[in-house]
């Protein structure tokens, strides 16, 4: 039998590593990181598009273990991000274990050894006593089902495929989409575009951004005494946790907390933009929270210049010079730009195939029944399986918080193997169950619950109509269960027969 590795990962963003960085804790250091990208970082190397930065605080978006203390904005741009991966993967020697270009296809259970055989795309199989996946929620571009785009004849770019040789000065573009990321990267266009069109069918609700550069006593006070930093973090949380937790996850029972940041974004819009008619337009008619709200000064004011016009009207097809609307309206493009988001749902999620015992397939399984990972980490008839990005298990507005506590988890979860001297775990199906009405009674009290989602469009939402992403409760109540979780919840056994290494 060909080498087992203590754990394959699939992944070499910030969740593959903050992974790896807790096995090798525990003293795993067998591991393999395969990643399809050429380099590390996830969707910090992916994506390049211009005006890219983190859309919460600086101080908030990192591990606590290893502040960066040299951001050089309260909001970073994506290259520092980029960077601090690189930075965290040769700190903690993580790198040595990737490989990169490397497409896996899918995973299965193997009974009779006790691991997982991995499948590549060029055939070949790798194999782990242990298998996370941790592919990111956002990893797989949705592309728009649009008749006819196929054939627009001009450039066509997404923004996770950002290509910077594609001429946009005085060209006539457009962009679909005004999520988060178009929040991002509209302003920039408008400022190289001879004409700009913005083809948006959900407005999003946009809060003023609080940014600037970090001052340079800041920063040294930041790597002197990392308590400073400390604090600015848990400031940032908090204001996070007033936001999400408060305002989203406990809407029935604290209103206020969600008017209050729906008031702040309507008087930001109210103050950008004086014309009503456009104000309406970019004016969304669904309670704040169903979808992931953004912050920017800059992206109301673009569409008051002469050269912008955001288009509201339902797009009826592309053709070879440009797009069509329902009725009838022609805007001719020399580029077309999709910032059309990522299909978290659909065949992608899980985004490869992963088969457990009993044949189980666990995306089929996902979509034909209930989603649910217990504490948003494991699943019933798949040992030695950590999905890490997996229903319920988002906390927070910082994806760092959303690991850290997976780490926890991990911890606490391979210590007790340790302990009792075995190498399967498999958490139990009632253990599941219990989490899944637990978390469901917790979202009736959300907005995506009892609020006005309709209209939303949001991604939090899946095929069945359930908001089954985030964790309704706050940061510090999942980081205390994940330490503290009872392990009757998992059966635990030896490997039936030894395994090969």
């Amino acid at each position: 039998m060909s080498h087992v590795h203590d754990a394959v990962i699939v992944g070499a963003g910030f969740g593959g590593m903050g992974a790896a960085i807790q096995l090798r804790r525990m003293g795993y250091d067998d591991l393999l990181i395969l990643e399809r990208e050429d380099d590390l970082g996830g969707t910090w190397h992916v994506n390049r598009y211009p005006g890219l930065a983190v859309d919460i605080p600086s101080a908030t978006y990192s591990y606590s273990f290893e502040p960066n203390p040299h951001w050089s904005r309260l909001f970073a741009p994506g290259a520092e991000l980029k960077a601090y991966a690189t930075h965290v993967a040769d700190k903690y020697d993580v790198r040595k274990h990737m490989r990169f270009g490397i497409v896996v296809t899918g995973a299965r259970w193997d009974d009779a050894t006790s691991c997982w055989e991995v499948r590549l795309d060029d055939g070949t199989v790798e194999r782990g006593r242990y298998l996370l996946t941790a592919t990111g929620f956002l990893s797989q571009p949705r592309m728009p089902d649009i008749a006819g785009i196929d054939e627009f004849a001009g450039e066509v770019v997404h923004t996770t495929r950002w290509d910077d040789d594609v001429e946009l000065e005085g060209k006539r573009i457009g962009i679909i989409g005004t999520g988060a990321t178009a929040v991002q990267l509209i302003p920039k266009l408008a400022k190289v575009a001879g004409h700009l069109t913005v083809y948006q069918r959900t407005p999003i609700y946009v809060s003023p951004k609080v940014d600037g550069p970090v001052p340079g006593a800041v920063r040294k006070a930041f790597a002197k005494v990392p308590l400073t930093q400390r604090a600015a973090r848990l400031a940032g949380t908090s204001i996070l946790e007033v936001m999400m937790v408060a305002g989203v996850l406990h809407y029935r029972n604290l209103p206020w907390a969600n008017a209050i940041g729906k008031a702040a974004c309507e008087r930001h819009l109210k103050r950008q933009i004086k014309n009503p008619e456009l104000r309406a337009k970019l004016t969304p008619d669904y309670d704040f929270g169903c979808k992931r709200p953004t912050f920017s000064n800059t992206y109301y004011p673009t569409f008051t210049r002469p050269h912008v016009d955001l288009e509201t009207t339902t797009i009826d097809h592309v053709d070879k010079t440009g797009i069509v609307t329902a009725d009838g309206r022609r805007a001719d493009l020399d580029v077309l730009v999709l910032a059309t988001g990522f299909n978290l749902w659909d065949e992608n999620f899980p985004a490869i195939q992963v088969i457990g015992r009993d044949v189980r397939d666990l995306g089929q399984w996902w979509r034909d029944n209930r989603f649910c990972a217990y504490e948003g980490i494991t699943v019933p008839k798949f040992p030695n399986f950590l999905s890490l990005n997996s229903p319920y298990s988002y906390s927070g507005l910082s994806y760092f918080t959303t690991i850290e506590t997976q780490m926890a988890h991990m911890e606490r979860l391979f210590s007790a193997m340790q302990a009792k001297d075995v190498d399967v775990f498999e958490v139990r199906e009632e253990a599941n169950q219990e989490f899944l009405d637990r978390m469901t009674e917790l979202l009736g009290n959300s907005v995506f619950n009892a609020g006005s989602c309709a209209t939303a469009r949001s991604y939090y939402f899946n095929q069945h109509g359930e908001a089954v992403l985030l964790r309704p409760t706050s940061t510090l109540s999942a980081h205390r269960e994940a330490a503290h979780f009872p392990l009757d919840d998992y059966e635990f056994r030896r490997a039936e027969r030894p395994v090969a290494v």
